[in-house]
């Protein structure tokens, strides 16, 4: 019987920083949600319940915006992009969502162009998830990836790969966490 050789794992993330990732990717898929049924008239027919879904929308972009971001070290240039993305769209998010929402209490704060710039956030966030998905549950290279925010580690073959100067650091023991 061949046994294969033991294949050493890295500790990749805590179960604090796990806990930020699956809040924030729980928080964007409501805001994702409650933003459709708000924006497409069919399924806000479907729902019905739009005040309802305004309070849904409204408060969790709020709790979103609360949520704070993981050390930098140990991320690629993509990665780093993707944060910095996604805390701009947050800001804007949060801006045109205030304008909207108070827009409707004191008309003097109704922006004309709120709405659309919203809508326009909401869609580029919706890309943003396919290749974030794509790219943790399909592409061959990066799917291993998943098991570091679902687990907390990665295989250190992997890690070299695709993160050379932090498995240097980690052995060198210069990283803090």
């Amino acid at each position: 019987m061949a046994t294969t050789p033991s294949v050493r794992r890295l500790s990749r993330f805590s179960r604090t920083e796990r806990a930020l990732h699956w809040v924030h990717a729980s928080a964007f898929l409501v805001l994702l949600a409650s933003g459709l049924c708000l924006s497409l008239p069919s399924l806000a027919e479907l729902i019905g319940r739009r005040p309802l879904l305004k309070d849904i929308d409204v408060y969790t972009a709020l709790a979103w915006l609360k949520r704070r971001r993981a050390a930098q070290g140990r991320f690629n240039a993509g990665q780093k992009i993707n944060a910095i993305v996604t805390a701009a769209l947050a800001v804007l998010f949060a801006v045109t969502g205030f304008f909207l929402w108070y827009g409707e209490r004191n008309h003097a704060f109704r922006l004309q162009n709120a709405l659309i710039v919203h809508d326009w956030l909401m869609y580029i966030s919706f890309f943003l998830l396919l290749g974030h998905l794509y790219l943790s549950l399909i592409h061959p290279s990066t799917r291993h990836s998943l098991s570091a925010i679902t687990r907390g580690w990665v295989r250190e073959d992997w890690a070299l790969r695709h993160h050379p100067k932090w498995v240097e650091q980690l052995r060198q023991g210069d990283v803090v966490r």
